[in-house]
């Protein structure tokens, strides 16, 4: 075991940066050369002064950096990087961008890392429609897509519909999923260098494909209600945003819902200081809640989007858009160049799917298992917090101490559970710790591995991490 301190400072930022930093550097240099043993957590946070968990979130920065491995009952040792497979040598852009998931997740595992549709045999139905269309537009799924028919219009305009109010359907936009068409939206509106709010807590992906296309990433508070509105205020008057991506109803990964009071005051600091919306209402039409959408209080600036992939099936990647009027077009062009165009059977595909009725019912089926799956989960996981839905495909689990995020997940993995842990849902670097994970409940296949998979978390939970004492 090496004796190495480290030298804490260099550098600004929270601890755990700067001793991920210095690890890095002493691995770099050769203070830390190949093979050596980093130091147990327990002794490096008593030597240092600090506390464990800011030492377990530094060990789990420099893991996910490539540059340590950690084996159960060992420690953490620095990894021969000139001798580690391909897939462990990431280039810094790959490391800002990926998160914390992995690129390719072992078969393996229980997957809670998911909230896409559950299987409910949907496949089949898929695959009847496929070769309908198949059969009746051999020509049209042989080419590009030159025209839209006017069902994939009038599709989009029925599924986005809620709470009393529904989007014109020349202000439509047919997409390849939601992703696609908030991206489409945050290249139409903005430019390179414009700055971007998500919440501190968001829907990362979005975030970092911001970033990809050069846009800058700012973070607006919240509480147990969803956007605290003055610090929207604040960050309107003194950042001077181009546009916000807010999830209102369900948000991902705290399963809150913002009341109708914050929505009507976020529309009305938008309109203030011209602040475009991006609504993702992707987990919306699953509440069964009524609250108005904020596209209904401010339709002149928010662009509302959502699709069929958490609640009928993701792997026909539909989606739709409703803007503002007079903004389709814009939309429709921006997404053709972002994402290549939307292939005809695809796209045909959705719009049976929501004419015929089918994607409701399906919607409704899922819904129905979802809230099965999550009763289990609320007795699986009884006497310890967490925020859930009956409607959502997740929850969100509090930690108990000791553990720390990003240490339960990996503790998680390694006893064959897949989760995500906070820092997946962290749209720009910051101090605070929700010590917290999301547990996503779609994906297992049986009722037996779902409830399989909650007993190990509650293992773990019940643990307090000692088994792990020195791991990452």
């Amino acid at each position: 075991m090496t004796n190495w301190l480290p030298d804490l400072s260099r550098g600004s930022g929270p601890v755990y940066l700067r001793l991920a930093d210095s690890i890095e550097s002493a691995i770099s240099s050769g203070a830390l050369p190949a093979g050596s043993k980093l130091p147990p957590q327990r002794n490096l946070a008593y030597d240092i002064g600090v506390t464990i968990g800011t030492i377990g979130r530094a060990y789990a920065l420099v893991h996910e950096r490539g540059l340590v491995a950690g084996e159960v009952g060992r420690g953490t040792y620095v990894l021969n990087r000139s001798e580690s497979p391909p897939g462990e040598q990431t280039d810094p852009l790959t490391i800002s961008l990926g998160g914390t998931r992995l690129q390719d997740a072992p078969a393996d595992k229980i997957r809670f890392d998911t909230t896409a549709a559950p299987d409910l045999g949907q496949g089949k139905i898929i695959a009847g429609i496929l070769a309908e269309i198949g059969e009746q537009h051999l020509s049209e799924i042989s080419s590009y897509s030159r025209s839209f028919p006017k069902n994939w219009f009038e599709s989009g305009r029925r599924w986005l519909a809620r709470s009393g109010w529904t989007p014109e359907a020349e202000n439509i936009v047919p997409t390849l999923g939601a992703h696609a068409a908030a991206i489409s939206v945050i290249a139409a509106v903005s430019a390179p260098g414009d700055k971007i709010v998500f919440e501190n807590l968001s829907y990362t992906q979005i975030s970092r494909s911001a970033r990809l296309l050069g846009r800058r990433t700012v973070t607006v508070d919240f509480d147990e209600q969803g956007v605290i509105p003055d610090d929207f205020e604040r960050l309107c008057q003194q950042q001077h945003p181009k546009l916000a991506f807010l999830m209102p109803t369900v948000h991902n990964p705290t399963v809150t819902i913002m009341p109708y009071e914050r929505r009507a005051a976020i529309a009305a600091i938008a309109r203030k200081h011209g602040v475009w919306l991006i609504e993702d209402d992707l987990y919306g039409g699953m509440a069964d809640d009524d609250t108005p959408l904020i596209a209904s209080l401010a339709p002149d600036r928010t662009f509302l989007v959502s699709g069929l992939s958490k609640s009928v099936a993701a792997g026909v990647r539909g989606g739709w858009v409703a803007c503002p009027p007079h903004f389709a077009q814009r939309i429709r062009v921006t997404h053709r160049m972002i994402t290549g165009g939307l292939p005809f059977i695809l796209a045909e595909t959705c719009a049976r799917l929501v004419e015929s009725g089918v994607a409701h019912e399906i919607r409704k089926q899922s819904v129905e298992e979802l809230s099965r799956r999550v009763r289990i989960a609320r007795e699986q996981l009884q006497g310890f917090e967490f925020a859930s839905h009956l409607h959502a495909p997740f929850l969100w689990l509090k930690l108990p101490e000791p553990w720390m995020s990003g240490t339960f997940k990996n503790a998680a993995f390694r006893d064959g559970v897949l989760v995500d842990d906070e820092d997946e849902f962290k749209a720009a670097r910051g101090d605070k710790s929700y010590h917290r994970v999301r547990v996503g409940l779609s994906s297992p296949k049986t009722g037996q591995e779902l409830i399989s998979g909650l007993m190990i978390l509650r293992r773990l939970l019940e643990n307090g991490g000692s088994a792990y004492d020195g791991e990452i």
